[in-house]
């Protein structure tokens, strides 16, 4: 013998879960949209997805490094009075200008990428400064 009674309560709950998920899921979109739009608008500062997925990630510490040696290296060889190393840090800011405009522009291409600037951004900086 089949609890019918029992089986359509079953139903009844089992859609009305399904109802309020899906309100939910409608609710969660419509605050979403809100929230970007807030951002656009200039309102609230955009932070979310992207400080969630740069916590313990590395490539900003290692690109600030790579970036900040030869400045370490410079005042270390100013400080220490070393002739050898003067002259290798002469030595490595004179390649660093003799490099192709290519391999500059695609080094900083990459380091905009990594900290979240758009070249575009940076262009539109440049023509607002005008």
């Amino acid at each position: 013998m089949i609890p019918w009674g029992l089986l359509g309560q079953g139903f009844k709950a089992g859609l009305e879960i399904y109802k309020n998920k899906k309100k939910a899921d409608i609710a969660m979109s419509e605050a979403k949209l809100l929230h970007i739009e807030k951002m656009k608008r200039g309102e609230i500062e955009f932070s979310g997805k992207i400080s969630e997925n740069q916590k313990g990630d590395w490539k900003d510490e290692f690109v600030l490094l790579t970036l900040s040696s030869p400045i370490f290296l410079l005042a270390w060889s100013v400080f220490a009075e070393d002739e050898k190393m003067q002259e290798k840090i002469d030595l490595y800011f004179q390649k660093l200008q003799e490099m192709p405009w290519w391999i500059v522009g695609l080094w900083v291409s990459v380091v905009a990428a990594i900290y979240g600037l758009k070249a575009t951004d940076v262009i539109n900086m440049n023509k607002g400064a005008k």
